[in-house]
C-alpha cells in the first residue's frame, strides 16, 4: 500500500462526504467517509493523495446507454425459469468493442434512485479502454471474468483478474479495463449496500472466504497530460454521462483506508460440508453478501459451488429445488453452455417422472 511522507498531515474535520485539502509536495488530499455518526467498526473511508483533483473536468453530458439499463418496465414480467445462450463476443476485425460499450444488462430488481436493488450484466469486449475510464455512482460492481483475463487500473493501483477470480470495484471509484483478446464475463451490481463477508455463526473464525486471502492494489500513478482529451464515463441513476479532462485520473501518488477495490481467488475458498446424511443449505458456499436493512435478508449473495468432496453415510440426496430468485453462471464452460435467452428451456424438465411408491420400505440389514 502506498504511503504519504512522514511529515505531518493536516486534516479538515467537516460534515461533507468528500473534501479536498492541499498538502506539502503540492498534492491534493481527497477524503471519502461513509458517515461520521455510525459505529466505529462500520466506518469505511479512504484518503487519496492526488496530483490533480478529480473535480477538474468539463461538464458531464448524456451519452447512449446501449444495452445497459435498470428500467425493468422495458419488458413484461415473466415468472418462468429462464436461461440464456452464450453472449457472442464481437471480432475485433469487424468491430472494436471496449468494456463500456460491451455491457449488456440481463436482469435485475429495484433501482439506484431508491438505493435498493441489484442488476446483473454481461460484458463482451475485444479492445482495451484507451484514454477513457468508468465510474459507477450507482453502486458496487462485482466482476466475474469468464473468458480472458482483464487488467483493471484504478485510482488505487492495478489488478490483474483472471477467470476463477473476482474483483469488486466499489461505488464512486474510477477504473479502466485492458483486455488481451476476446473477453467475456459477468457483473453483479448492488445498490445501497456494499459487499462484505457473511457472518460465520457456529462455523467459527475460520472457513469459507477468509479475510487474509483478499488482495488490494499497491499505489500506482501516472502524471500524464492528454492533449486530445481524456474521457470519464459516469453511470448515474441508471444513465450514462461523459465528460472531458486533459489529464489521466490515475494520478494518486499514495493512499490509505479501508474503502478500496479488491480481488479474490475463488480457489482459496474453504468449503464447508462433511455430513452424516443430507446436506447443508447452500448458504455455506457464500463468498460475499450485500445485506439489506432487514436482518437476515440480503440484497444479494454471491455463492459458488467449487470442486469438493460430498461424503455421506448410506445416503445421497441431490440438491433440492430452490423456490427463490437465483442467477446461475458458469465461469468455466464449453460452447454449449447457456446464455442469451433460450425460450425452450422449460422442455428440459418435461422428462422428469413420478417415482413415488407409497409401499416402499427400507431393506432389512
Amino acid at each position: 500500500m502506498g504511503r504519504y511522507s512522514d511529515g505531518p498531515t493536516q486534516l479538515l474535520l467537516c460534515f461533507s462526504i468528500l473534501f479536498y485539502h492541499i498538502l506539502p509536495l503540492s498534492l491534493f488530499l481527497k477524503n471519502k467517509i461513509n458517515s461520521y455518526l455510525i459505529n466505529t467498526f462500520q466506518i469505511t473511508l479512504f484518503w487519496l493523495y492526488r496530483i490533480l483533483p478529480s473535480v477538474r473536468h468539463k461538464p458531464f453530458t448524456p451519452m447512449s446507454c446501449g444495452d445497459l439499463t435498470e428500467n425493468w418496465n422495458e419488458v413484461e414480467p415473466d415468472p418462468n425459469q429462464l436461461r440464456w445462450k452464450p453472449f457472442i463476443i464481437p471480432k475485433s476485425s469487424e468491430k472494436k468493442v471496449d468494456f463500456i460499450s460491451g455491457l449488456h444488462t440481463v436482469c435485475g430488481a429495484g433501482d439506484s434512485k431508491s438505493r435498493n436493488g441489484i442488476a446483473i450484466h454481461m460484458y463482451t469486449c475485444n479492445t482495451s479502454m484507451t484514454d477513457k475510464c468508468f465510474q459507477n455512482a450507482d453502486g458496487d460492481f462485482l466482476i466475474v471474468p469468464q473468458q480472458g483475463e482483464i487488467l483493471i487500473t484504478t485510482e488505487f493501483g492495478k489488478m490483474m483478474v483472471e477467470p476463477n477470480e473476482i474483483c469488486v470495484i466499489q461505488q464512486g471509484m474510477r477504473f479502466s479495463v485492458d483486455v488481451f483478446g476476446e473477453t467475456r464475463g459477468y457483473i453483479l451490481e448492488v445498490f445501497g449496500a456494499h459487499f462484505e463477508l457473511p457472518d460465520l455463526g457456529p462455523i467459527g473464525a475460520n472457513g469459507m472466504a477468509n479475510p487474509r486471502d483478499f488482495q488490494t492494489p499497491v499505489a500506482w500513478y501516472e502524471d500524464r497530460t492528454v492533449a486530445t482529451g481524456y474521457t470519464v464515463v459516469n453511470k448515474y441513476q441508471g444513465k450514462l454521462f461523459s465528460c472531458q479532462q486533459d489529464f489521466s485520473p490515475f494520478n494518486v501518488v499514495a493512499w490509505h483506508g479501508n474503502y478500496t477495490p479488491y480481488k479474490y481467488n475463488l480457489e482459496n475458498f474453504m468449503v464447508i460440508n462433511c455430513v452424516a446424511f443430507d446436506h447443508a443449505d447452500p448458504s455455506i458456499f457464500t463468498v460475499l453478501t450485500a445485506k439489506s436493512t432487514r436482518p437476515g435478508v440480503a440484497i444479494a449473495d454471491f455463492v459458488i459451488f467449487p470442486p469438493r468432496w460430498g461424503v455421506a453415510d448410506h445416503t445421497f440426496r441431490p440438491p433440492y429445488y430452490h423456490s427463490k430468485s437465483e442467477f446461475m453462471a458458469v465461469t468455466k464452460w464449453g460452447l454449449d453452455t447457456c446464455h442469451r435467452l433460450d425460450k425452450s428451456y422449460y422442455k428440459c424438465w418435461e422428462a422428469l417422472k413420478n417415482h413415488f411408491n407409497p409401499n416402499w420400505k427400507p431393506s432389512s440389514k
